[in-house]
């Protein structure tokens, strides 16, 4: 604590303008979307935070005495009741901290299932290609082996294959875990066949639910063949999250795995009757945040959760249109259409004119927008996500940008702009560029006035860009040598 920072603040004024120097740094939904595609970063409504500030949601003790926290545990009943009734579901556990740890109970709930079964040797977990992120090492930290299944030209799940890999490992299968609608954002057509395949090698379906935002009120997992889901209350039920935290990862199940949900030896009345091991500290997980969702849910309502789903499928649906012919959609469905997300592929324009994904990203910010999801779940690409929270006006500003960085572009293509000096490869710019010596082929106001509304409600970025790489493979230690613990 022996930073200036630490020691220069003595009144709440200073204290304060520290502060929103510091926020005034960050572009957040305050500013403009976050169309980070399977992310989610939809509204997080005041009036859904306000009950985490009371004390008695806030600074109540994970293992209070159950009689002091009668209250708490109706909300606790009440919101997995709902998400039960949301997923079609026969049981929910509050317990894991996150979506990772979701999955990760999950499949310890099927491994205990096999095992209670005496099928111990079933082992073998089927992730498709288009499976989310951390699914992988989700299933090789519960024991499981990993067999990828591929998919086809549409980003669907290849069904001939996923049928010939469950008729080679049928004896040993355990689960098949799938994310729908998927993360190519396309809602995958024969979901229901896939989950009869696997079950009808004895396997049980593991459904992500990393991409439930497409789904509240429209489907409901349990009805189309999954036996567990996780859920991101974090992400579609409106709980903030982002630098690291916190997050809620919460699990449904079928009847038959119920007695399996995860339990605590410090309290009673958790999980099933021969349920796992805790996965986390505290009985219900991150307890102090649940009230936001139980707000959401509660606020909503039946309709308004399906309006929201509708409305996110939409406006997913209106980037994608308005972009086709700028940027080719790389994936959707057999109408045609995308889920709540759609992939932009950028990889051509490598080759036209030595624009690389991380170019178009950093210009973006020039626009006033978080870049959307970059190279993932295909390298060279983002991925958009606008969520419902968005009106038809900043998906405007949003294609509009894009559109004007496509013929940004385009002018590099046509040999009117230098491939190596541009206002792609030069992005972000900050103020202070404004002010410093200018010796580049386009002038100040293209970088940082491109539009109308950069000049009313321009968002700076701190710093111009950085070696992403070389940070990423150089780590900086930054911590004292061992000389500080030398005694003279």
């Amino acid at each position: 604590l022996t930073h200036p920072t630490f020691n220069r603040y003595h009144s709440e004024t200073e204290m304060l303008r520290y502060l929103y120097r510091l926020q005034g740094k960050d572009l957040s939904l305050a500013t403009a979307m976050i169309p980070l595609g399977s992310c989610t970063m939809k509204l997080n409504a005041t009036t859904e935070m306000v009950p985490i500030t009371w004390p008695e949601f806030g600074q109540i003790h994970p293992f209070a005495p159950t009689e002091q926290a009668q209250g708490y545990r109706q909300l606790f009943t009440e919101l997995e009741t709902w998400l039960a009734e949301i997923t079609g579901f026969d049981g929910v556990s509050l317990q894991p901290n996150a979506g990772a740890q979701g999955e990760y109970t999950g499949l310890l709930v099927i491994r205990e299932y096999h095992q209670r079964r005496g099928d111990s040797h079933r082992h073998v977990c089927l992730i498709p290609q288009s499976a989310h992120g951390t699914n992988p090492a989700s299933a090789v930290m519960a024991g499981m082996k990993v067999v990828a299944v591929a998919c086809d030209d549409d980003g669907n799940i290849d069904v001939g294959d996923l049928r010939a890999k469950a008729d080679k490992h049928g004896d040993n299968l355990a689960a098949l875990m799938v994310t729908y609608p998927s993360t190519h954002g396309v809602f995958e057509a024969e979901i229901a066949e896939i989950c009869a395949i696997v079950h009808s090698h004895g396997g049980q379906v593991y459904m992500d639910g990393a991409n439930m935002n497409a789904q509240v009120g429209l489907c409901r997992p349990a009805d189309f063949g999954a036996d567990v889901c996780h859920l991101n209350l974090h992400k579609t039920f409106c709980i903030p999250h982002g630098g690291g935290g916190p997050g809620v990862g919460p699990i449904g199940v079928k009847a038959h795995l119920v007695p399996y949900l995860p339990g605590h030896s410090l309290a009673s009345g958790v999980g099933g009757s021969q349920g796992i091991g805790a996965v986390t500290s505290a009985p219900w997980g991150s307890a102090s945040i649940l009230p936001i969702s139980w707000m959401y849910i509660a606020m909503m309502g039946g309709a308004g959760l399906q309006r929201a789903t509708e409305v996110a499928i939409l406006n997913a649906n209106y980037i994608a249109q308005r972009l086709t012919g700028h940027y080719d959609i790389l994936y959707t469905g057999q109408n045609g259409r995308v889920a709540h997300e759609c992939i932009l592929d950028l990889r051509p324009f490598k080759k036209s004119a030595d624009v690389w994904v991380e170019d178009v990203a950093k210009r973006l910010i020039d626009y006033g927008f978080h870049p959307p999801t970059m190279s993932w779940p295909v390298a060279g690409t983002l991925m958009v996500e606008p969520t419902e929270s968005e009106s038809k006006a900043e998906l405007d500003r949003f294609c509009d940008a894009m559109i004007a960085i496509r013929d940004e572009i385009r002018a590099i293509e046509a040999g009117e702009s230098d491939r190596d000096h541009n206002l792609l490869k030069h992005a972000p710019h900050t103020a202070a560029d404004l002010v410093s010596d200018w010796n580049r082929p386009y002038s100040r106001e293209q970088a940082v006035f491109p539009t109308p509304f950069t000049r009313s409600a321009k968002f700076w970025p701190a710093v111009n860009r950085i070696d992403q790489a070389y940070g990423d493979r150089n780590l900086i230690c930054s911590c004292v040598g061992m000389d500080a613990y030398s005694e003279s």
